[in-house]
């Protein structure tokens, strides 16, 4: 992997900047990817990530999955390209269908905006296998529509599967069912986290440096 890792910015994203210091501090080389763009210029894996894509018109991430970036994008990731979708990202891959599930509406119809802990459940995917399962990791939570849902099938299958990627310690901050902070596609290569990895990265700005590794795994030699 050269670790040329794709930025997508879509109108309204607020951290594709703070993605881009992130794939940056981990040693990789991001790359600006357009909302309009129908070309992903070569890179190595892509990341969608937070903000408000077109205003969260519709329904959070339903008009972003139409972007001509994502004719692009879909294809590639069913064929294996990595793909991370943070927050508002996340959001954008269950409406894409590379996820199963969706993202609601917090419990208490309240905006969280806070440091959570997370544990992660499976590093067997490009974008965790730096971390062990079971570690606990500070990161931040900023979202409206958090909350994480699916069917009894889609959960048990994701259970049995491994998929579940992280999961909130201590207490759902937002009426996830079954506390889920993250999870996979089938083959592994697409993940969705609804905490923001990309602001735990340097302890002068966040909290402490426990998100950086999902941006070193990408670039890990095992991922190659």
């Amino acid at each position: 992997m050269t670790g040329r890792i794709g930025i997508v910015t879509f109108p309204g994203s607020l951290d594709d900047v703070d993605a881009s210091r992130a794939v940056a501090r981990a040693g990789g080389h991001p790359v600006p990817l357009w909302h309009a763009d129908r070309d992903l210029r070569g890179v190595d894996a892509v990341i969608l990530p937070g903000g408000f894509s077109y205003g969260d018109y519709l329904r959070c991430g339903a008009i972003a999955r139409f972007a001509p970036v994502m004719a692009e994008l879909i294809p590639a990731a069913r064929a294996g390209l990595p793909v991370l979708g943070i927050c508002n990202g996340f959001q954008i891959l269950c409406e894409a269908h590379l996820l199963p599930g969706a993202l609601t509406r917090n419990a208490g119809l309240r905006f969280v905006d806070r440091e959570v802990r997370i544990r992660i459940e499976a590093n067997r995917t490009p974008w965790t296998c730096r971390y062990r399962p079971g570690q606990e990791l500070t990161v931040v939570l900023k979202s409206g529509e958090g909350a994480y849902v699916a069917d009894q099938a889609t959960l048990a299958d994701l259970a049995a599967a491994g998929r579940v990627v992280a999961r909130y310690c201590g207490g759902d901050p937002n009426g996830s069912v079954d506390g889920i902070a993250g999870i996979a596609s089938a083959a592994g290569n697409v993940v969705g986290l609804m905490p923001h990895p990309e602001h735990a990265i340097d302890s002068l700005t966040g909290p402490g440096t426990d998100g950086l590794d999902f941006f070193a795994s990408i670039l890990s030699p095992a991922t190659a």
